[in-house]
């Protein structure tokens, strides 16, 4: 094994072992609380340009399978453990978390304090850090480091760059994907759903074309605010349509909505996230990761109502309009990896479109051809 090296932009050097590709990566180092669900927690396009800390100590034990997939490829720049199994033990396993980096040109650094390192993380708040397997002096990765800025561009990135479909026999769902999971479109589907999934940049106009019965905003990954063109466009379908926003689509609706979004300190990102439901008062366990959040002051001046809060620092965790029939949650129903407490809320976002289709019936399109022809016809006849 080579020696892989991780430098913090405070300064903080960790030395290891490398494993996956070789190279040089920058991105946002981040930590993840997560048990189990490492190759969910790779393959989510949430995470695109950023470093992923897990803090469980042992990675790679049960392998990776090509079923458990939320995305075609991994975005993330970089992962870090305290030790990855080489040798899985699973009758699923095809390969190992080595071998998946290596296919996707992934650094992952190993054999390093992980506790310290999210120590630092949550004291001081994400940061941008390099991963190299490469012999540089200390002073050019600084150099590196401070040359390379964030990513803005991570939706743009993820999103599909086509429309597709999951044809079903029910409702039809436009998926609008700013980096969507799998789990999202199984969750539809599994329902009878008729989902059409269309890139992040889908204008309402096209959407409409679609003739939806609803519109499903995806996860994704970066700030809210630089995707201002999906702002507008679910300012442009609210009230035509029920909403249901996941994740950056719950931080899309929120901004949409009037209100505002921040950075968190370190983010929400694992699988055992109190969040209490304020109508029923039950606190669900929810798999979680975002590092931005919506303003609860912010609130006050808009049509939302507050649904769920964190119970650990009592942010935003879900919202509703209090005219149109649209909701959202900051975190994943879908779970993948998670728990599927929460998977619920699909089944209400579905009740919401056959409550809203009772109380706004629409005309068949062959109603509106018939009528159509009855008035040239009587016009012909005058």
């Amino acid at each position: 094994m080579q020696q892989a090296r991780l430098l913090l932009e405070d300064g903080t050097l960790f030395t290891g072992q490398g494993f996956g590709a070789e190279g040089k990566s920058v991105g946002e180092v981040v930590f993840n609380t997560g048990i189990t669900g490492y190759q969910e927690v790779m393959s989510d396009p949430s995470y695109c340009g950023q470093i992923v800390t897990m803090t469980f100590p042992l990675i790679g034990n049960y392998g990776i399978s090509r079923d458990d997939f939320e995305s075609i490829s991994p975005h993330i720049h970089g992962f870090v453990v305290r030790r990855h199994e080489t040798v899985p033990s699973n009758w699923r396993a095809q390969y190992t978390v080595d071998q998946l980096l290596k296919e996707y040109g992934i650094i992952g650094i190993s054999d390093i304090d992980t506790r310290m390192l999210t120590r630092i993380l949550r004291q001081h708040g994400t940061m941008k850090g390099i991963l190299t397997t490469g012999n540089e002096r200390v002073e050019e990765l600084h150099e590196r480091l401070g040359s390379t800025p964030f990513l803005r561009n991570q939706v743009e990135l993820t999103s599909t760059k086509s429309v597709f479909s999951s044809p079903g026999d029910k409702e039809r769902i436009v998926l609008v994907d700013y980096g969507a999971k799998s789990g999202i479109l199984r969750e539809l589907t599994k329902r009878g759903c008729d989902v059409i999934v269309v890139p992040q940049n889908t204008t309402a106009d096209d959407i409409r074309r679609l003739h939806p019965d609803g519109i499903q905003l995806s996860n994704g990954p970066g700030d809210p605010k630089d995707v201002p063109h999906a702002v507008e466009t679910i300012r442009q379908l609210l009230g035509e349509y029920p909403i249901f926003g996941i994740c950056l689509g719950h931080q899309l609706f929120a901004l949409a909505c009037g209100a505002d979004t921040d950075k968190l300190k370190f983010g929400h990102r694992g699988g055992n996230h109190p969040v209490k439901e304020l109508e029923s008062g039950r606190c669900f366990i929810t798999s979680q990761n975002h590092g931005y959040t919506v303003k609860e002051d912010t609130i006050g001046g808009t049509e939302l109502e507050v649904t769920h809060i964190n119970n650990n620092d009592k942010t935003i965790e879900g919202l509703k309009h209090k005219r149109f029939p649209a909701f959202s949650v900051q975190y994943h129903p879908e779970a993948a990896p998670g728990p599927y407490d929460s998977s619920y809320l699909f089944d209400r976002f579905l009740e919401m479109i056959r409550d809203n289709k009772i109380a706004n019936p629409v005309r068949s399109r062959q109603a509106h051809l018939s009528e159509t022809l009855r008035g040239e016809l009587q016009y012909a006849l005058k």
